[in-house]
């Protein structure tokens, strides 16, 4: 069995092979309902548990047609129904029941140390949802959406990031590296992202620049990418938080200083760090990159199960 934890724990073949399954995937669905089933039918009847400890849309959505496109079942858990939580049961024992049940977990997670216990003790495959530190699911299907959108490798595009320094920023570090993929960030000063992350990009020949100006940041970039500056649960100070980001706003200005042809991604749900008139615009791709999280989720349950040619 194969675990999908972080980005950087999974070779740079698997991730390639990952979003060639799912090209191919996608391609062959042109005339399926959504919910009609692959026609070879790869995960006939395997079971998808997953659990979210924290709120979802997207990846909720998305992983439940994924398996369903593979022929196979979801049951979704929320904690407040286990015993987990209310009943004493330890998240040793919740690994087994889980592990004797399903045949693959995904779970959206507040605690890594949770995500390593389960991991450890679990004997089927463990998806990572969104964790604190990562959002790798997330990441591998934007680097699908963007080679889908530009039509050639992501290794000859430069992606620009601005933003905070959050879980999804880490994965696309960690797949800048993988892909080997020019990375522009930025970001305000104290809010780069932390140096041990930079320092291992860099010693594994990652192509990372930062940036304290947006406009800097994103000139002659083909993807402009973002996320909201408050995340869920985030424990600061807002007001300040937010005027802290007065200045690294995507708007008009930070597009025109990408190239003509530059699109823009928001991993969603969106706050005040994009204007209207850049989201609903023609260069944003924001609904084509939701929808393919089904298809790269699908790659990903293939091959956490060791079906993936």
């Amino acid at each position: 069995m194969n675990h999908f934890i972080n980005i950087r724990d999974i070779s740079t073949s698997n991730l390639k092979k990952i979003i060639a399954d799912a090209k191919k995937r996608k391609s062959k669905r042109k005339k399926f309902n959504t919910l009609d089933s692959d026609k070879d039918s790869p995960l006939k009847g395997k079971l998808l548990i997953q659990m979210f400890e924290k709120t979802s849309l997207r990846t909720r959505i998305s992983f439940y047609i994924a398996i369903k496109q593979l022929n196979g079942g979801a049951l979704t858990l929320r904690p407040d129904e286990l015993h987990l939580n209310t009943g004493g049961e330890s998240l040793v024992d919740t690994a087994k029941i889980i592990s004797t049940f399903g045949n693959v977990f995904m779970l959206r997670t507040d605690s890594e140390k949770k995500l390593e216990i389960l991991k450890r003790h679990m004997t089927i495959p463990i998806i990572n949802g969104l964790s604190p530190k990562s959002h790798p699911t997330q990441i591998l299907s934007d680097v699908f959406t963007i080679e889908e959108i530009k039509k050639k490798p992501i290794s000859k595009l430069q992606i620009c990031w601005i933003g905070d320094s959050n879980n999804v920023l880490t994965s696309l570090i960690e797949a800048s590296v993988k892909f080997s993929f020019k990375l522009h960030i930025g970001s305000p000063k104290k809010y780069e992202p932390k140096q041990t992350l930079l320092d291992w990009a860099k010693k594994n020949k990652g192509k990372i620049k930062i940036f304290n100006n947006s406009q800097k940041a994103a000139s002659e970039s083909d993807v402009i990418f973002t996320d909201k500056v408050i995340s869920i649960n985030d424990k600061v100070d807002k007001i300040k938080k937010l005027k802290d980001f007065n200045d690294f706003k995507i708007n008009h200005k930070v597009m025109a200083a990408a190239k003509k042809d530059a699109i823009f991604l928001h991993c969603l749900p969106r706050g005040s760090e994009v204007s209207n008139d850049v989201f609903l615009g023609k260069q944003s791709k924001v609904f084509q990159q939701a929808l393919n999280r089904i298809y790269v989720q699908k790659s990903i349950l293939l091959y956490c199960l060791k079906k993936l040619r």
